[in-house]
């Protein structure tokens, strides 16, 4: 049960969220019940302790103590503003578009900007939502600070979070999902043909789980590390474990088929399996693989303070074998390569171990085990060695940089439905202003904003039957109200990151309490909240689609640009260094590259929602993120394998290898050149497989260890997917160039 939480909340991020949003709401409703405030005051310290809570975003304990005090002031000016305010129309409605202008436009002083933007907003808004007058501002003064202290105590005492803390549990996260990956292999490996497409989705989700797991571990190494060094160690393993599972993924995938199964399979959502293949059958070599494939995943998740005995060391002697050609069984060429990918995975295996515990004992080691820790100590050293660091690039200017632009379009649609809101409600024209901020929180595209506000609408529409129904069981049962709103305060938090809809229901439902509570509701009101969430997501959208607009269209080119100067720049540099190169942090610039992906990812959502009517579109806008995702595991396997050639034993730098590289960086280059300017000259150059640089005889006989013969494999696949890559994007492959030509060698062995 501990690995199944760890896995479904990597580093129990929302867990933490909605406990503490919940721990704060509950203290401060404790306190003001003691001081006996009303019920107004009540719904104003809640809402005021919720602010304070979500708003701040911060990793550093220290920082987030500072934006918290920063926050407090901003809050009771604020407060003051939209009291005194009130009463005057046209001045109010001025100052709240400002407001909003500079809440958004905060965003480029980071975490903080965005925090104290946030709570000017927010308080600004709960001002207008209690109807607050002067007469009881001081009270209200008062009840923000408990709010805020109470925030304070939630955050720092009661429900503690540090950097370090939270990347621990992300390790454990990724360690809990692999061994499910792992036992989503073991299911494929018995699936029969009816059940093998649901196998096949679900190990497509758990890969890309793993993935997800390994981007949130790396954004938190430089906080959650106590030196660069452990960070960067850190780093590798966790890239190393990766690359192992997708790829044993692959094998066992080949090995259920007549023929090697494309990378792409692993990526593209339906893709078929291709048939004919040799399992699932009942012999001594695949009950050897259901053994091994358990116990790999009992590596994965036993620690090593709770493994006895000598049995796990054993075991993992026995699998590193399969990694020297030992003991592999009497089996077909692609039965043999999934016990010799077991091996490489049980190496990756054990060097993530020896990363997140440390030394461990090593006096029962067989010869296997005893190799591949000098070889991973010996890889520790070079990368305590090395140097880390990337450089931040300019980004643009003016009404160009990002923030600026959405703050103008904030204010134009707030402006929007200022307006309509007051035709709709005079008392209740801010829910439309509070939908049109909201809709462009976390987006930059018009389809983003489309697609959000969809689901706000449909969120709040479901919410509004919620909350009636809930209003009329409550009644007057003043704390009852007060605990179903902590319970919808903590499912809000828990579920905003998996699905907006659901997030949007809980905050609907909750504020139907609310108004019960205020003695306010009524049914028309929640239906008037309908209505003033459709205009405020209508304002929003008419305000992307006006101001200053960045089409979806556009915005997804800019991010696969991005994503194919990533992949060059890896592939380029991880080449270069397998030639002889320079030596270079590439599994740094390989994260960046899954980090540019997963912001394209993102960006294609509307264009590949299930409603969307363009359905050529959207299965074009599948296969290329498909493509592209091959591409970056191909790049990634590149830049680990580069990373080990200052140590590894088994192979040499080549200078021939150049070659191969320099096409496919060309050819990834004429692409994203065509992408920015569709009238580029620039086309994709076509020659020579790479494959024929793995015909019998070229290789020689290495050991299946050894990197030889995978990086021309891996060069091959990444040849195949950018020329595949050029097709659905629209750039013709351009066979009268000049091809590549190279001697049929390979790296040569030391």
């Amino acid at each position: 049960m501990r690995d199944r939480l760890a896995a479904c909340d990597p580093g129990l991020l929302r867990l933490t969220a909605g406990l503490r949003t919940v721990t704060a709401l509950g203290l401060t409703l404790a306190v003001l019940a003691a001081l006996r405030v009303p019920v107004p005051q009540l719904v104003a310290g809640a809402m005021a302790a919720m602010v304070a809570t979500f708003a701040v975003r911060e990793r550093q304990r220290s920082r987030q103590a500072v934006t918290l005090a920063l926050g407090l002031p901003v809050a009771l000016v604020s407060v003051s503003l939209g009291t005194l305010l009130n009463r005057h129309v046209v001045a109010g409605d001025l100052f709240f578009v400002a407001l909003i202008f500079c809440a958004v436009y905060g965003r480029r002083f980071g975490d903080r900007g965005t925090a104290l933007g946030l709570i000017g907003f927010q308080i600004y808004f709960l001002s207008l939502f209690v109807h607050a007058t002067v007469s009881v501002l001081p009270a209200l003064y008062g009840v923000i600070g408990v709010a805020f202290g109470c925030s304070a105590a939630a955050r720092f005492v009661l429900v503690p979070q540090t950097p370090a803390g939270t990347l621990d549990r992300l390790r454990r996260a990724f360690r809990a999902r692999l061994g499910q990956l792992i036992g989503t292999q073991l299911e494929l490996l018995d699936a029969g043909p009816e059940e093998v497409d649901k196998v096949l989705a679900d190990l497509r989700t758990g890969t890309a789980r793993l993935h997800e797991t390994a981007l949130m571990i790396q954004g938190r190494l430089a906080d959650g590390t106590s030196d660069e060094a452990l960070a960067r160690l850190l780093q590798r393993r966790i890239a190393e474990a990766e690359i192992a599972a997708e790829r044993l993924g692959l094998l066992l995938l080949t090995a259920r088929s007549a023929e090697r199964t494309d990378t792409l399979t692993l990526h593209l959502p339906g893709a078929a399996l291709p048939l004919g293949g040799e399992l699932p059958v009942r012999d001594e070599a695949t009950a050897g693989l259901r053994r091994d494939l358990r116990a790999l995943r009992l590596l994965v998740l036993v620690p090593a303070g709770e493994a006895a005995g000598t049995a796990p060391s054993r075991v993992r002697d026995r699998l590193l074998g399969y990694r020297e050609e030992e003991n592999l069984p009497s089996a077909s060429p692609a039965v043999q390569d999934v016990f010799r990918g077991l091996g490489e995975a049980a190496r990756a295996a054990l060097g993530l171990r020896l990363a997140l515990e440390g030394a461990l004992d090593a006096s029962d080691d067989a010869p296997p085990t005893a190799r591949s820790r000098e070889e991973l100590d010996t890889e520790d050293a070079a990368i305590e060695a090395g140097e880390g660091g990337t450089t931040e690039e300019a980004g643009p200017t003016g009404l160009r940089r990002p923030t600026t632009r959405a703050a103008v379009q904030v204010a134009a649609g707030s402006s929007l439905a200022i307006v309509g809101g007051e035709l709709l409600s005079s008392q209740r024209w801010y829910w439309a202003v509070l939908t049109c901020w909201i809709v462009f929180l976390n987006t930059a595209s018009t389809g983003e904003i489309l697609m959000k506000g969809y689901r706000r609408l449909l969120g709040t529409v479901l919410g509004v039957v919620a909350g009636i129904g809930l209003a009329g069981l409550v009644g007057h049962h003043t704390w009852t109200a007060f605990a179903l709103v902590l319970l919808f305060v903590f499912a809000m938090f828990y579920t905003a990151p998996l699905s907006y809809t659901l997030m949007s229901f809980f905050v609907t439902a909750m504020l139907g309490l609310l108004y019960t509570l205020l003695n306010t509701y009524s049914p028309s009101v929640l239906l008037l909240r309908v209505e003033e969430t459709a205009l405020g997501a209508g304002c929003g959208v008419i305000a992307a689609a006006l101001v200053l607009p960045v089409g979806t269209d556009r915005r997804t080119n800019e991010l696969l640009v991005g994503v194919l100067d990533r992949l060059a720049d890896v592939t380029r540099a991880a080449v270069d260094q397998l030639s002889g190169g320079p030596v270079a942090d590439l599994v740094e610039r390989a994260r960046e590259l899954d980090q540019a992906l997963a912001d394209l990812r993102a960006a294609t959502q509307p264009l590949t929602h299930p409603i969307t009517p363009l359905r050529a579109r959207r299965d074009t806008a599948r296969y290329v993120v498909a493509l592209l995702e091959t591409c970056a595991y191909h790049g990634r396997s590149l830049a680990a394998t580069a990373e080990l050639l200052p140590t590894h034993p088994a192979i040499a730098a080549d200078p021939r290898l150049r070659g191969a590289g320099a096409r496919i960086v060309r050819n990834i280059e004429a692409i994203a050149a065509h992408v920015a300017d569709p009238r580029s000259p620039a086309s994709v150059e076509t020659g020579p497989s790479i494959a024929s640089m793995l015909e019998p005889g070229t290789l020689g006989t290495p050991r299946y260890g050894r990197v030889t013969d995978r990086v021309l494999r891996h060069l091959q696949r990444l040849d195949e997917a950018v020329s595949g890559l050029a097709r659905p994007l629209g750039l013709v492959p351009d066979r009268s160039a000049k091809p590549w030509t190279a001697e049929r060698t390979a790296l040569p062995e030391k």
